[in-house]
């Protein structure tokens, strides 16, 4: 049995791992913004002394992908400092780390996914603060597991399944872009991945891609949404430039899972499956 904290404990992915968390063996401590300042790196290692964990899931970010290009110190302060000061606490006290991170490191001028050994290039600041940030992970810690996953949502907090939902029952049309390409990837799969790597107890440290199978347009998705979730509402595909935005989005984003599935030998869920799944427990909720 081990102890673990867990970071950003009010967002989509500590929720998920939350309730995972009920049928698991583990001792978990979910740590949101309010009872701790990861940019703090006093306050951090003060938390590791006092809790001694033997892992920590760090879920806390700045993911305001928008609103980072005006507030660039603010991301930064979470998705480097807090980053980095929990990679510290974490070699200090011995203790393993799994860094989320995401798909926006990336341009997503490639066509086809993306692997661990693929370049970095990010367009805006939240995916430049998060590149810095895995890079602040590996110079202080070597015992971490490194995340990028994509296209996150869940029957919590707010995310493009929630909105679609919320719109498609408001409106009778709606637009949605249609030439970005990713994976929608439903948190309580990651969350359920997260606890199992923690249960082999892993050496095999690193970066690894995690999403769902398969790819999709946002407009794929929503169209998806609406035909499970049984909603009337007339979709209309637009492009990118049709709906500009404060930060730029890459066009192509799916992730390349070979490695993740051959160092743990894991199956990863279809995204369509993920998304019935979800849907159901939004209408048991």
């Amino acid at each position: 049995m081990s102890k673990i904290i867990v970071t950003g404990g009010n967002g989509q992915l500590a929720t998920c791992i939350k309730k995972e968390s009920k049928s698991s063996d583990h001792t978990f401590i979910f740590i949101d913004g309010n009872t701790l300042d990861i940019a703090d790196g006093h306050s951090v290692n003060s938390l590791f002394e006092n809790e001694r964990p033997d892992f920590c899931i760090n879920c806390a970010a700045y993911t305001a992908v928008d609103k980072a290009e005006s507030e660039p110190d603010k991301a930064a302060l979470v998705n480097v400092d807090g980053a980095r000061n929990l990679a510290m606490a974490c070699r200090e006290h011995n203790v393993k780390l799994f860094h989320i991170s995401t798909d926006f490191v990336f341009d997503g001028r490639k066509k086809t996914p993306y692997t661990e050994e693929d370049v970095p290039n990010p367009l805006g600041v939240y995916g430049c603060t998060k590149l810095a940030g895995e890079k602040a992970v590996i110079d202080n810690l070597k015992e971490s597991i490194i995340l990028r996953t994509a296209w996150l949502y869940s029957a919590q907090g707010t995310n493009f399944l929630k909105t679609m939902l919320r719109l498609g029952h408001e409106r009778e049309v709606l637009s949605v872009v249609s030439d970005q390409i990713g994976t929608p990837t439903y948190a309580g799969d990651l969350a359920k991945l997260v606890i199992a790597l923690i249960n082999k107890n892993t050496v095999k440290y690193g970066i690894y891609h995690y999403s769902n199978s398969g790819s999709a347009t946002w407009y794929d998705f929503a169209l998806a949404i609406f035909e499970i979730a049984n909603i009337k509402c007339d979709l209309v595909p637009i492009k990118t430039s049709e709906y500009p935005t404060a930060a730029k989005r890459p066009g192509y984003s799916v992730l390349d899972k070979a490695k993740i599935k051959a160092a743990f030998q894991i199956q990863i869920p279809e995204w369509k499956d993920s998304l019935i799944e979800c849907l159901s427990e939004l209408k048991n909720q």
